[in-house]
């Protein structure tokens, strides 16, 4: 998603000293990775901080500023058109910036009441039940009874009696809006240019939930304490993860970041723990990784499908746009470096 600025049309750097080039060339070959997980880590340490915010102004506050910060930032940045679009183009905006709103309020509800782990973890089984069902293959079956191996051991080894039943059931939901969040990603960006339907949709996330953060908050929000951490979330969880990714798309194969991406309750796993002293037992630990491991299963299995299928006619058109349990619709929706 193109939060950046296009440099496409200037001239290209002098030639590097011989004995640089081949340094220069292994640091692009490891960029795009190290991009990928600078961005996942942004964004869980951002949520990490959210969840340290809480306190003073809630959830669905921070969920506020979040999304208000967020949409400034992009409209700033993008300047986004808002004519000559369809009542259609408009209706798929508006779906993609409900998606939004619903995926990031019900992950903060979640989180506010079950370690950022575990939460992020069962998050991420929305996305992963949508490739599972959008590729149909008997292998992927194998990759649904890992994962619910690891919520079986998430939930203590039957049951959530060691997790709030509510913070599971918000996490839950949380993925079904992410799943949902990936379909109308990947409608928005065909129907609007560059990042322009991003930054509309998250205007519409801002304006559904900014009248929930002033109703349940109230004055609290314009506390400069909150306003400045609300807009390091913004920052650190939507703002430069988005840059950081279309950065990283530009030259990184989209199963690879897929797979990069699923790492991500991992990553949360750390953040929770390093900013907010939250602890994993072993076998949350192992459940984690089961879903980390049927995740990225799921990838390979739709990353060979699709590679074996390509060029055919009658393929599934919800196939094309889950090649994994991560949002990486955002790859093929990339603008090019010229800008196409």
């Amino acid at each position: 998603m193109n939060v950046s600025v296009s440099r496409s049309d200037q001239a290209p750097p002098a030639a590097p000293p011989a004995g640089t080039a081949g340094l220069r060339g292994r640091i692009g070959a490891l960029g795009p990775v190290g991009l990928v997980l600078a961005g996942g880590i942004s964004v869980q340490f951002g949520g990490a901080i959210a969840v340290s915010v809480m306190p003073r102004v809630g959830a669905v506050g921070i969920v506020a500023l979040r999304l208000l910060f967020a949409a400034l930032v992009l409209v700033v940045v993008c300047r986004p058109k808002v004519r000559g679009y369809t009542r259609a183009d408009w209706g798929t905006v508006v779906a993609f910036g409900v998606a939004m709103a619903g995926m990031n309020g019900l992950f903060y509800q979640s989180v506010a009441r079950i370690p950022m782990g575990p939460a992020v973890t069962l998050e991420v089984l929305g996305p992963l039940a949508l490739s599972v069902f959008a590729s149909r293959r008997a292998m992927n079956l194998v990759w649904a009874g890992l994962a619910l191996c690891g919520v079986f051991l998430l939930g203590g080894g039957g049951g959530f009696d060691g997790l709030d039943p509510a913070g599971v059931a918000y996490a839950l939901g949380a993925g079904a809006m992410w799943a949902t969040y990936i379909l109308f990603s990947a409608r928005t960006g065909r129907r609007f240019p560059q990042a322009d339907g991003l930054a509309l949709a998250m205007v519409v996330a801002a304006v559904l939930f900014l009248p929930l953060g002033v109703a349940v908050s109230g004055p609290k929000l314009i506390e400069p304490g909150a306003l400045a951490l609300g807009a390091a979330v913004a920052v650190m969880s939507s703002v430069l993860p988005y840059t950081l990714e279309l950065l990283a798309l530009r030259r990184l194969p989209a199963h690879t970041f897929a797979i990069l991406m699923s790492l991500e309750p991992a990553i949360a796993s750390i953040a929770g723990f390093l900013i907010l002293s939250q602890s994993l037992s072993l076998a949350e630990a192992l459940a984690i990784t089961l879903v980390i491991a049927a995740s990225m299963g799921a990838v390979r299995t739709q990353v060979g499908r699709r590679g074996a299928r390509r060029g055919h006619a009658g393929e599934d058109p919800v196939a094309d746009v889950v090649a994994g349990p991560v949002a990486v619709v955002d790859a093929d929706l990339a603008p090019e470096p010229s800008g196409k």
